[in-house]
């Protein structure tokens, strides 16, 4: 009761004289309080300084929110309802510091601020040492260049599906972000496979501009260098040799069939799909996972047409292929009635082809 008293006299003394300059020292004394006993508060008397210094807070101008800002991103326990003001203020220079570096900020806060702020606050908050999955989902769809390079570059930031999905699709206008997400240890295997595929696309388009003569040398150098990355991944990676594995036993078991293929699919397991249909269609599995990734669904058409799979399982391949933000009703529309205008017989000779084409590949090799 007498540290309550004695906070209680000083807000009432502040709001008394209604003098800026008193209500900032007042600040600072009960800020100053607070952190000489923190160990010792209850959670009434947390609440009551929260309250105190909050009602404070909103009377200073900007420099002094600064200034003050400053000094609470350093206190761990802070006040949350202070925390929340300060890292919500508009005023960059009052909230960045509490962006960046509060270690008590609730993760509400920081995608609110994501949600609501410009990019410099988006910027501030990209810094933090730790970063969850909810707040890099909105820092990388709404922040600007910068800012998912930032994130990108943290290694304290986690990534969801569709963080790492958006990623990969700004990536293909940016080099340097394209790098950083393909550094990221921990980055999915279907979206390392994506990022190859457009960022190869990219680079095989300005050497066939360059020198035309050269496009198909070109083509097959990239080919190359995707196996051999597909390759190099899928070993390093222990989920894939353990879908592979189980896949493999169903196989053995007479149990591989579409209606597997399509569990798979419709559960995102990227391995297990990948698996599946490179079993189903007799397909080395580094040139279904090119398929499974590729923006353009005709090559999926042909390898499930061929092997007498229905619409249905394919649109849950060409899902998996749109990645966590799907594709949109019109597409699938149009990919179904593509679907539909193919014929098994050119799908069969087109998977004929492929087969060829990769057995004569590993012979050259």
């Amino acid at each position: 009761m007498p540290l309550q008293q004695d906070v209680i006299e000083q807000l009432e003394d502040a709001f008394a004289r209604r003098d800026v300059g008193r209500r900032t020292e007042t600040l600072q004394r009960i800020t100053d309080l607070f952190v000489s006993t923190a160990s010792s508060h209850s959670a009434e008397q947390v609440e009551l300084f929260d309250e105190v210094m909050r009602r404070l807070l909103v009377e200073l101008e900007t420099s002094g929110r600064a200034a003050y800002g400053q000094r609470m991103a350093k206190i761990a326990d802070a006040p949350p309802a202070v925390m929340r003001a300060l890292a919500l203020d508009d005023a960059l220079e009052v909230a960045a510091p509490v962006l960046q570096h509060s270690e008590g900020l609730e993760e509400e806060v920081l995608v609110e601020s994501a949600k609501t702020k410009g990019q410099g606050h988006l910027m501030a908050i990209s810094r933090r040492k730790r970063l969850a999955e909810a707040v890099t989902d909105v820092l990388v769809e709404r922040g600007d260049s910068q800012v998912a390079l930032s994130t990108a570059q943290n290694p304290g930031a986690q990534f969801s599906d569709f963080g790492f999905s958006t990623l990969v699709k700004r990536s293909q206008e940016d080099d340097d972000l394209a790098i950083t997400v393909w550094s990221r240890p921990e980055i999915p295997r279907q979206h390392q496979l994506h990022l190859f595929d457009r960022a190869s696309e990219a680079v095989r388009a300005k050497f066939e501009f360059a020198d035309p003569r050269k496009a198909a040398l070109i083509r097959g150098m990239v080919a190359h260098a995707s196996d051999q990355i597909q390759t190099k991944a899928r070993n390093i990676d222990g989920r894939y040799a353990a879908a592979r594995a189980h896949v493999e036993e169903l196989k053995a078991a007479g149990r591989l069939d579409e209606g597997q293929l399509a569990t798979f699919a419709r559960a995102r397991n990227f391995d297990a799909a990948a698996v599946a249909l490179s079993l189903m269609a007799d397909l080395p599995i580094g040139l279904v996972e090119r398929a499974i990734v590729n923006e353009r669904p005709e090559q999926v058409f042909v390898l499930t047409k061929a092997i007498g799979l229905t619409w249905e399982t394919t649109e849950a391949i060409l899902r998996l292929q749109a990645g966590p933000s799907g594709k949109s009703r019109h597409d699938l529309e149009q990919c179904r009635a593509a679907f539909a205008r193919l014929q098994a017989v050119t799908a069969t000779k087109a998977l004929s082809f492929y087969r060829l084409r990769e057995k004569a590949a590993g012979s050259a090799g």
